[in-house]
């Protein structure tokens, strides 16, 4: 494998492109976006099952309201607890004002993670402890909304130590356990430098170009402002992978091309690979770009990520292992001597059932 098995998560972002209304009149819900991220999740759950997390910030809220929240669980269930929180919380305000869900505008003022831009995280924990501090995403609170930070990913880093003392942190025992911690701190460094210097400009891009160099491992990762800005990074060698999918409608980023497509009922081709190196970077007024921040390398993708770890429902993930098991073929023939009779074959564990079918469809014996 290519690296110690501690850090295949599953990453779910979600930007809404249209008020709560549109949602309500076009899907009959405007739950839409919270919806979407829930299936986004579940899709995802092979990637993690230890903890979970979500996020969301709402757009041009009143001076003095909350427009960031987060929520983690490291229940034995993490999704359905986190979301089972939510319909508590619709299901409370519906006590009182039976008639909301048909008034979006009320329901974003009542509803924590109503919020046009969403972050979900699913956790594969064996760094660090099994406990929701762990769990993605970490925040940084500050009355500036741009100073807001809500970041989580899927990634190994090998430099974390390197890292703080790049922005002169003396890390703590829980800092000194969590990558995402080491993450954190360098891109809030730049974050705020940003804000300082040009002030309701922030500029995510010179943010990221600043702060990804820095980073050494494989990573997709995604992080909101509180201002609504928000990004997907993928690292230059393509090691974590990483997707996304937009239309009139929404801006999705997730780390299984699958999830999106099954989320989305969208065809084969429809999904698009966030290239090594780039970033999906969406502005608070709906805009985006993608956007190269350093420079490519060879591509090292993580094998147990493709081997393993993603849903074999993902069309070009299949004929991988359809084509890994045909190219073991020959190996395996000889390794039994070519005697079939006298050999039993299985597969081990239930994701290697596409290779073992290619490994069964291989080399006739003549």
């Amino acid at each position: 494998m290519s690296d110690e098995i501690k850090h295949e998560c599953g990453l779910a972002f979600i930007r809404l492109r249209k008020p709560f209304s549109y949602y309500q009149q076009q899907y009959g819900t405007a739950l839409y976006g919270l919806n979407k991220l829930y299936l986004l999740m579940e899709k995802q759950h092979n990637r993690g099952q230890d903890g979970a997390g979500i996020a969301a910030v709402k757009l041009n809220t009143e001076p003095g309201y909350p427009f960031m929240h987060r929520m983690r669980s490291a229940a034995h269930q993490p999704i359905a607890e986190l979301f089972s929180q939510i319909g508590k919380e619709i299901d409370e305000v519906e006590k009182y004002q039976p008639d909301i869900k048909n008034h979006p505008g009320l329901m974003k003022g009542h509803l924590n993670f109503l919020g046009e831009v969403l972050l979900g995280h699913l956790r594969y924990g064996t760094q660090g402890k099994n406990n929701v501090e762990f769990c993605h995403p970490f925040i940084k609170r500050h009355t500036i909304p741009s100073r807001n930070l809500a970041l989580a990913g899927n990634f190994n880093l090998v430099n974390t130590e390197e890292m703080f003392g790049l922005v002169n942190i003396d890390p703590g025992e829980f800092q000194r356990q969590s990558d995402l911690a080491a993450m954190m701190e360098v891109l809030y460094h730049f974050l705020v430098k940003a804000d300082e210097a040009f002030p309701q400009q922030m500029d995510i891009i010179k943010v990221l170009k600043k702060a990804v160099p820095l980073f050494d491992g494989g990573f997709n990762f995604s992080g909101i402002l509180g201002n609504g800005d928000g990004f997907v990074m993928r690292d230059a060698h393509g090691i974590r992978p990483s997707y996304y999918y937009i239309n009139d409608d929404v801006i999705v980023g997730a780390s299984e091309r699958a999830a999106i497509r099954t989320a989305f009922n969208l065809g084969e081709g429809e999904v698009k690979e966030l290239m090594p190196g780039c970033a999906l970077v969406v502005k608070a007024d709906g805009s985006y770009s993608i956007e190269q921040i350093v420079e490519p390398k060879e591509r090292m993708a993580c094998s147990f990520e493709r081997i393993y770890f993603s849903r074999g429902s993902d069309e070009k993930i299949y004929r991988e292992r359809i084509a890994l098991g045909h190219n073991l073929s020959d190996t395996v023939l000889k390794a039994i001597d070519y005697d079939l009779k006298n050999t039993i074959f299985s597969f081990i564990p239930n994701t290697a059932e596409t290779a073992f079918y290619g490994l069964i469809k291989g080399p006739k014996i003549t």
